[in-house]
């Protein structure tokens, strides 16, 4: 596993739309594996392909409950509102209030090629659509509706 380089913000990669994958090879089992460790390392609950410099629609979460491979990651359905106070890895240092839904169901294959779906609320729900909007080339900074100081977070 390698740790990679994780784009910030202003990176032209990261306004960009993925592509689904293909195939599952040696390749994105690399880049999975080394996606997960980039995440750990930065202490962050989830990353993007993009934001490793791949235009592949490929995420990984883990927030607290155990590590979530998402591959061609669909929301299937969703309910609720919730206001979450959100930061980025690409956007570092910054925080906003961003309204999400309460709960997702997203519909995703794992590393084997296997069709699941995951069911998220609070912080997961959160984690998946910062996520995969990362693979459409949106970052939360658009959907912010206000930005917090620090004093606000902590």
């Amino acid at each position: 596993m390698a740790v990679r380089n994780i784009r910030k913000i202003g990176d032209d990669i990261l306004r960009k739309k993925c592509r689904p994958i293909e195939k599952i090879d040696d390749n994105l089992l690399t880049l999975l594996d080394d996606m997960a460790e980039t995440m750990k390392i930065a202490n962050g609950v989830g990353l993007a392909a993009p934001q490793v410099g791949v235009l592949k629609r490929v995420v990984v979460i883990d927030v607290g409950d155990g590590l979530l491979e998402l591959i061609n990651p669909e929301i299937v359905n969703l309910s609720g509102t919730q206001i979450s106070c959100e930061g980025c890895l690409s956007v570092p240092d910054k925080y906003g209030e961003v309204v999400r839904p309460e709960k997702v169901v997203v519909r995703a294959m794992d590393r084997n090629g296997e069709y699941y779906e995951v069911v998220g609320q609070e912080l997961l729900a959160v984690a998946l659509c910062h996520e995969l909007d990362h693979l459409d080339g949106v970052l939360y900074v658009d959907k912010a509706q206000r930005f917090l100081s620090k004093d606000e977070i902590e």
